[in-house]
């Protein structure tokens, strides 16, 4: 019995690189029906809607069939004739050529029309927030590197404008999530803010490269390659700012898995310029990066 009800709220949600089976939560859609219609794709939104359109006007054809000659002119004078009237009503087109004629067919067009005005008003809501609701344009770099500079391990990760306009005062957080056997407690995933050397950006347009100094106060301090798989280490970088053309909210995020940091590696240069001193910017190299003769983090000695 347990079994069953376990198996019956089951759910998997999906966090990085990860796949998490949950049990035992209720779906609670007729409550969260909002969510669901901002959240899935537009060919499913569609679909859906023209389902429950179809859905209801068979509905509504098969009540004005049940009374009698609720519908006058009715043409076909069968159960395709209502349903076609059901839909001139429920869109309240009203072409004047098939009415209700009976209080009867008076009382289910009445109530029809009222849904009908009601759904319009709702899908409308809807699709303007779908439409109106803001997306990010910024782009991630596919490995975050890692390599020494002036003596000092920095982790970097690469970001772009795709859409090169203004994002004013963008702001950046890196953490770090990874497995903790905490004494006592049992094992959690734990997650720890990296420090970043400039967390904010005034103009981001075109490019931004995070950095995180790898010192003593850093949490990846003194850990090895391995020693991050162990613990499923990973990264998750944020990003927010103003739209200025919008004067939205623009937020994104990027999850890496420690297994995509390159160690030793730098980001391949994207910027150059001509003879007449114009800069260009080579996006087609925006995720490449290249192997330096420096070393690796390997296991703590003593």
């Amino acid at each position: 019995m347990a079994m069953s009800f376990f198996k019956k709220h089951q759910r998997t949600v999906n966090i990085g690189d990860r796949d998490v089976v949950t049990y035992g939560l209720r779906t609670q859609f007729w409550q969260d029906i909002y969510y669901y219609t901002m959240t899935i794709s537009w060919p499913v939104f569609f679909v859906f809607f023209a389902l429950l359109f179809v859905s209801l006007n068979l509905v509504f054809a098969g009540l004005y069939m049940l009374g009698q000659n609720a519908i006058g002119n009715l043409m076909p004078d069968n159960f395709l004739g209502a349903f076609f009237f059901s839909v001139e009503t429920l869109a309240t087109v009203g072409y004047g050529d098939m009415h209700p004629q009976t209080v009867y067919g008076h009382t289910i067009a009445t109530l029809e029309i009222f849904i009908g005005m009601s759904g319009i008003a709702l899908i409308t809501g809807v699709m303007f927030a779908r439409f109106s609701r803001p997306r990010s344009s910024i782009i991630f770099a596919e490995h975050p590197v890692s390599h020494e500079v002036d003596g000092r391990r920095i982790l970097m990760v690469r970001l772009a404008n795709a859409r090169m306009n203004i994002i004013s005062e963008a702001g950046a957080k890196l953490r770090l999530i990874r497995d903790e056997n905490l004494t006592g407690s049992g094992n959690f995933r734990k997650i720890h803010d990296l420090r970043l050397e400039r967390e904010q950006h005034p103009i981001f347009i075109l490019g931004w490269t995070v950095m995180h100094v790898i010192d003593q106060s850093s949490p990846l301090y003194g850990l090895t390659v391995e020693e991050l798989k162990e613990m499923r280490a990973a990264l998750i970088l944020s990003i927010d700012g103003i739209d200025d053309t919008t004067n939205q909210s623009q937020r994104a995020r990027h999850y890496y898995p420690c297994e995509l940091i390159r160690w030793s590696h730098r980001y391949v240069d994207i910027f150059s310029s001509d003879a007449a001193g114009q800069q260009h910017i080579h996006y087609s190299r925006f995720h490449e990066s290249e192997l330096l003769e420096t070393t690796v983090p390997q296991a703590k000695e003593g």
